[in-house]
Formats: structure tokens, C-alpha cells, sequence
């Protein structure tokens, strides 16, 4: 475990899960404990957090990028089990099955920046088919996370956040070949390519030559699809783009069925 020369554990990240089966993210500090997204059930996300050492009742709240099943498919029971507070889009709110009861909701503007315990939250719109589809800045300690997954293209907005990040989580979702020979109708195939789709192994390579700051201690890719992409594809496209700029840049691909190593600051 990393830790200060006083002795005291900063700031910690893990994805817990990446792809289109369920996503999920650890930010922990002392005091304040996050998921973003939460995409897998209840026994899955325990079971996750448990072969880190964490507990799921140690949790203090939820952020939700948007409202595909994949990002929130265990949402509604996980905040009602644990009384924990979902902070989620005041347009993407209504689009959320919540059952009989809903939970402690707190809405925020596409935009805003808010604060949860000790990290403070900063959120921007991405493009993408959902409602209102937000990534994340996460500043704690002096520490910068950002995360930018489902979107179609980076924006120069988006571009704007991810600036002096010590760890970026950027979507890497398919091979362009891939897709156009693989199993998926013509009309998904389509959806997924366009600017509110998701973003293209080549997309993570443009922005890797062109905008990418340098700045990160860990680049982590993930939302890998299954049928139209392949790690040593997604790590052969970023090694080369960085090797080109010659940068250093420690690289992590995350996946569908493990957590990521716990990134610690």
C-alpha cells in the first residue's frame, strides 16, 4: 500500500467493472467513499468490493453518468439497501426505474460542480444517445481523477476537463474493422460509429497524439466491447500513440470480469 511520508492513505481508485454487461467505479478517500455508476447487482458489486478488502456498507454515495442498464442496473436496490444518496442529471433522474420507493436523490445541473465529504465533484457533458450523459472530475487532496467514458467523440470541452489528471479513465470501445465485419445489425453498427456513440480505438489514438496532456501518473481505457474489440488491440493502439509522443505514460486496460489494480495517490 502507497502511502505519505506522514503515514496517512490518500486517495484510492479501482474499476470495479468496464463493458457493456455493467460498469462500475471505486473513489475512496479517509473520510468519503463513491461508486460511479452502478452497473452491477448487489451480490456482484459486494463481491467485487470484498476481494479489495472493502466492505459495500462502508459506502456513502453514488454518481451516475447516465441511464443505460449498464451504468445503472443495480442502482435502485444498492441506494435503498443502504440509505445512500444518488447524485445523478435532474434530466436523466426521471428516466430511472426506481420501484415502489424511491431513494435519497440529489439532482445537479449538467455542468455544476458539487461537493460529496471530501471530494469535490466536477461534471460536463459528453455526447452520447442518453438523456443527459455526464463524465466526472474528482478532486481530493490535491488529487485529479477524471472520468470520460460513452461518448462518441471528445469534444473540446470534454477535452478542457481532462487536462492535469493523475489518473484518466477514457473509454476505448471498439475496433473500427472490427465492428463493420462483426455480429451486430447494420443499424447498431451505425449508432455505435456516430458522434453519440462510443469512442473508437482510433479516437483514443487522435487524442493521445494530439491533446493528451502527458500529465497522468495512469491512463486506464475500458469499456471494452466484447464482439468488436480485444485488450492486446486496445494496448497495441495507445502504446503506439504514446511511444510516438514519447511519453511514459503507465497504461491499464479495464475489464468486464475483474477489478483493475487499486490505484493509489
Amino acid at each position: 500500500m502507497l502511502i505519505t511520508s506522514g503515514g496517512r492513505l490518500i486517495v484510492k481508485f479501482c474499476v470495479l467493472a468496464s463493458g457493456s454487461s455493467g460498469n462500475c467505479a471505486l473513489l475512496a478517500t479517509e473520510r468519503t467513499r463513491i461508486l460511479v455508476d452502478a452497473g452491477l447487482s448487489f451480490a456482484g458489486l459486494t463481491r467485487r468490493l470484498g476481494s479489495l478488502g472493502e466492505a459495500v456498507d462502508t459506502l456513502h454515495a453514488v454518481l451516475v453518468t447516465h441511464e443505460h442498464s449498464d451504468h445503472v442496473a443495480g442502482l435502485a436496490r444498492l441506494a435503498r439497501r443502504l440509505k445512500i444518496p444518488v447524485y445523478i442529471s435532474k434530466l436523466t433522474a426521471p428516466a430511472i426505474d426506481w420501484g415502489e420507493n424511491m431513494p435519497h436523490v440529489e439532482c445537479f445541473q449538467a455542468g455544476a460542480r458539487f461537493v460529496v465529504g471530501d471530494i469535490e465533484v466536477g461534471s460536463f457533458g459528453i455526447p452520447h444517445d442518453a438523456i443527459d450523459p455526464v463524465g466526472f472530475c474528482f478532486h481530493a487532496e490535491g488529487i485529479k481523477i477524471a472520468v470520460a467514458t460513452d461518448l462518441g467523440y471528445i469534444t473540446e470541452s470534454v477535452k478542457f476537463h481532462l487536462r492535469r489528471c493523475d489518473l484518466l479513465l477514457l473509454e476505448a470501445n471498439h475496433d473500427l474493422e472490427m465492428l463493420k465485419v462483426g455480429p451486430y445489425p447494420w443499424s447498431v453498427k451505425q449508432r455505435v460509429m456516430s458522434r453519440v456513440g462510443h469512442l473508437s480505438n482510433d479516437g483514443v489514438s487522435d487524442f493521445l497524439l494530439g491533446d493528451f496532456d502527458g500529465f497522468a501518473a495512469r491512463l486506464v481505457l475500458g469499456h471494452l466491447s466484447e464482439h468488436n474489440n480485444h485488450p492486446e488491440i486496445v494496448r497495441l493502439v495507445a502504446s503506439q500513440a504514446l511511444e510516438r509522443r514519447r511519453l511514459a505514460t503507465p497504461l491499464e486496460i479495464a475489464s468486464q470480469s475483474r477489478p483493475t489494480e487499486v490505484y493509489r495517490f
